[in-house]
Parts: C-alpha cells; sequence; structure tokens
C-alpha cells in the first residue's frame, strides 16, 4: 500500500525514511512524504513519531549534511565526525529541518526502558533490528497498527500495515 491510501481520520506511526526523504527531497520518495506530512498538519492523518526516531533523523541529516559540506564519504562519517567536533559546529542546516519537522504537530512516544526490553523480544520474534523493534513496541503499547515506512521488514509483522512511499 502506499501512504497516499492512509485513510484521514486514521493514525499512523512515521518511519524515520518518511522524514529523511522529506527533508532531503529525494526525488522518488519526497513527494508523498511531504504530501502526509501536510495531512498530519492539517489534522487529517494523526501521525506519529518517537523521541528515538527524532534522534534517527536527527543524526542521519547531520552524516548527510557533513558529507556534502566537507565532501568526506558517507563509509565512517560518525567516527569522523568524532574526530572533528569542531566540524559539527559548523553544521546548520539538520537542526534547521529537525525544527521545520516538528512543527507539523506528530504526537510524540517517548521510549521507557519498558518498551526496549519489550523491543528485544519482538526483535528475536521478527528478526528485527533494534530500532525498527523498538518501533512495534510503541506501536502496540500506543494502540497503532499503521506505518508509514519504505522498510519491507516490517512486513514480518502480521499486524501491522505498512505504507509505503511512491
Amino acid at each position: 500500500m502506499r501512504l497516499v491510501e492512509i485513510e484521514d481520520g486514521s493514525a499512523a506511526f512515521l518511519d524515520a525514511n518518511v522524514l529523511i526523504y522529506h527533508c532531503t527531497a529525494e526525488p522518488r520518495y519526497a513527494p508523498s512524504c511531504t504530501t502526509l506530512l501536510q495531512r498530519v498538519a492539517s489534522g487529517r492523518v494523526v501521525g506519529w513519531v518517537s523521541s528515538h526516531v527524532l534522534a534517527e533523523v536527527s543524526h542521519r541529516l547531520m552524516t548527510i549534511e557533513a558529507c556534502a559540506r566537507y565532501e568526506w564519504p558517507y563509509q565512517g562519517i560518525a567516527s569522523r565526525l568524532g574526530r572533528h567536533p569542531d566540524s559539527i559546529s559548523s553544521l546548520e542546516q539538520f537542526r534547521l529541518a529537525l525544527l521545520e519537522l516538528v512543527h507539523f504537530g506528530f504526537e510524540v512516544a517517548d521510549v521507557t526502558a519498558a518498551d526496549v526490553v519489550h523491543a528485544s523480544s519482538l526483535s528475536r520474534q521478527y528478526g528485527l533490528l533494534t530500532n525498527d523493534a523498538l518501533i512495534v513496541a510503541l506501536m502496540h503499547r500506543c494502540g497503532l497498527n499503521y506505518l508509514a515506512s519504505n522498510d519491507a521488514q516490517f512486513d514480518r509483522v502480521d499486524w501491522i500495515e505498512r505504507y509505503a512511499p511512491g
């Protein structure tokens, strides 16, 4: 299913890739992601994110900006930034993008220790990496079944209906 098929009045959890596609104006996926975010902003869809997804988006946008600004390869970028903290100080676009995102009016689920423990069981059950299993744990706690994501591994979770960009 596609993002456009999320019905008005529905609630959906938004994976980091949907937010990143919007922020980076990724040619193939950004238009449908931006449209979904506009529907969230207008209240037609209740969009959920989590504190860990926002942190993941911030990190990814920071590394993308650093690669572009300093012409560094993406491989090893986090380590390189760690060795050059002065480079981080001059990065601004990732922060501005994050500020734009929070103005869309998402519901934000904070991550608890219980969520992380639950995610570890879900990781084993569905073969998911930790951050993806944490999304599933949060969706379960918040009573959400719809997920906006381009990641097909969520299709292994039988109670999630995934809506992809494009």
